[in-house]
Order: C-alpha cells, then structure tokens, then sequence
C-alpha cells in the first residue's frame, strides 16, 4: 500500500522487481510449514558445509541482500530471514511492547537458528541486526564461529566524549517527521541514508522496502535503533563466559567490523570505539572510497570483496 503511494507520489514508475537469486532453494523446503520460520520469511540457499546468516538492518529485508547472496551460494548454505516489523512480514504479529528492544528480536534469531538446527554459523548483521547478532552472541555463544558487523552501532546519540553521529535534539526532529508526513520523510531520508540520487536503483529499492512498512512500526523500530544505549554490552561480545552442563568455558568470537568512508547515520568513531572496546579479537575495514550506510546494496562488489576478506581473516 505504501509503496504503491510511493510511486506515485515520486513519479517513479513502477519499482524494479527483486532480482531472482540464482541459486535454487534445497531439495527439503519442510521447513518453510514451520509457522515460526514461515512469519520470517525464512529462506534456505545455496550448498556447502558452513552456514551463512545474513541479517537486514532497520527499512530493508532480506532482499537487501539480493546482489551479495549469489556470489556465495555455491560454497555455503545461506539463511536469509526477515525482522519482525519488515514489511515483509505480516504487521498483526508485530507486538509494540515486545519489539520496544533489540533483545526480542535476538531471541528470534535464536529460535530461527534451533528450529533449523543450526550450531555453528558466521553471522554477517548489517545495521541494527549488526547489534542483535551481538546480544545473540552473548546468549549462545557457540553457535556463532564470527560476526561481521556492518555499519552497526551501539549507541546513535553523542554523549559526551563518545560520538555516536547524532545529537539526541536531531533523533527527536527525525522522529516528528516520520509522524508528520512518512512519505515525505522517506523521500528525504532515503537518498542520505544510501549516499545516492534519489533518482538511483539503490535508493529507489531502499525506499520500496521502507514504504512497504507501516508507518507506526517504523517508527517504533526506528526509536528502539536510535534511541538505544548498548555501549555495556560490547566489552561482553567477542569473549563470553559460557555454562554448559555447569563447566565454565570462555567462547571467543572473532569480530569483523565494516563501514563506509563516509556514513551520514553513523560517526566514523563509532567502529573505532567498538574495536576498542569489543571483548575479544577484532579486526577493522573502512571501505575509504564509498558512501551511505547500505554499502551490500548501493556498492555490491566492494562488499562481496570484503566478505571474502573478512571470511578469510583467522581472527
């Protein structure tokens, strides 16, 4: 509905369709009856040994990933799967007091991973899925083998010396304009946020997936993304002390920390202070020559690039 008001409203034309991955989807799709799964949109792709899971951020889904997916099919099964509140998703299954943090779509994340029965996998979260496979790490950390973090960010908000990108006066003016008038916000935000014309395929595909959300869940998602604080959890990603059958084991979690040269959401201090701070082995790759925050969608080679980098790199 929104998208189509989109279109209409920019002059557009209709909104490029959602490029067919070209791997098939495995011979044993039981999983796709599974109600849980199925309110996700979980997809299974691709073949190998080693598990791939990509996590969309904040205004996309899993289509996000539409340019990046094919290049690792052949040598890895890949899950993709969409945020509750995605438009994507059916908007009655959204629950506001539920969904007001991070942590509820964490544990999502972790019920996808045991109905799947998945134990070991390299998460690779983009955004404000970037810090839910962080909390996700926390809780079970031997399911994941490495997280790459894409433009994730655990606080948006300057405070004091730690600068986050936004003073908390410029969320609040974000946030009053998304109530105002969400098209006319979408039009505005989704050039800057991509770091293109609006006129571009990427910042036409970003906007079609955040017109497709309803408005007052984007706002809801929206405030939880920015008005966050998780600065206490990082020291605790990357080392964890874990307690199976009451043994004490300490997991380390390599930790591949991406982002764009320039970042209109995010201060280039931010990874700075991640790697700083992260609990246990990091390594930091600034793509210097690209713009926006969605680098998997405007820039697609130059993070096909990096993930063989980062999937390479021991830790």
């Amino acid at each position: 509905m929104y998208a189509q008001e989109a279109v209409q409203f920019l002059g557009l034309g209709e909104p490029r369709m959602v490029k067919k991955l070209m791997q098939a989807e495995p011979e044993d799709t039981n999983y796709l009856l599974n109600p849980f799964l199925k309110s996700h949109n979980v997809r299974i792709l691709g073949s190998g040994d080693e598990w791939l899971v990509f996590g969309h951020g904040f205004g996309s889904d899993q289509s996000v990933w539409q340019l990046i997916v094919p290049h690792f099919a052949k040598s890895y099964k890949i899950l993709l799967f969409d945020l509750m509140g995605a438009g994507s998703t059916n908007p009655h299954s959204f629950t506001f007091s539920r969904y007001n943090t991070l942590y509820a779509h964490a544990d999502d994340l972790l019920t996808i991973l045991d109905e799947l029965g998945i134990d070991s996998c390299t998460y690779i979260g983009h955004s404000m899925s970037g810090m839910i496979g962080c909390i996700a790490s926390i809780e079970r950390p031997s399911v994941f083998k490495k997280l790459v973090l894409i433009a994730t960010s655990p606080r948006y908000s300057n405070d004091g010396d730690y600068i986050g990108g936004f003073e908390m006066e410029e969320l609040h003016e974000l946030f009053a304009a998304m109530r105002s008038n969400f098209i006319a916000w979408i039009t505005g935000f989704s050039p800057k946020a991509v770091g293109s014309d609006i006129q571009s395929w990427p910042v036409q595909e970003f906007s079609r997936t955040l017109f497709n959300m309803r408005p007052d869940i984007a706002l809801s998602i929206c405030k939880t993304c920015f008005a966050s604080d998780l600065r206490p959890l990082i020291p605790q990603v990357g080392s964890t002390i874990y307690h199976p059958n009451s043994c004490t084991i300490t997991m380390t979690i390599p930790c591949y920390l991406v982002q764009s040269g320039v970042d209109a959401s995010l201060s280039i201090k931010v990874v700075k202070y991640m790697a700083a701070n992260l609990g246990g082995m990091s390594h930091v790759d600034i793509l210097q020559d690209i713009q926006g925050h969605l680098p998997h969608l405007a820039h697609p080679e130059a993070v096909i690039a990096m993930l063989q980098r980062a999937f390479q790199w021991s830790g």
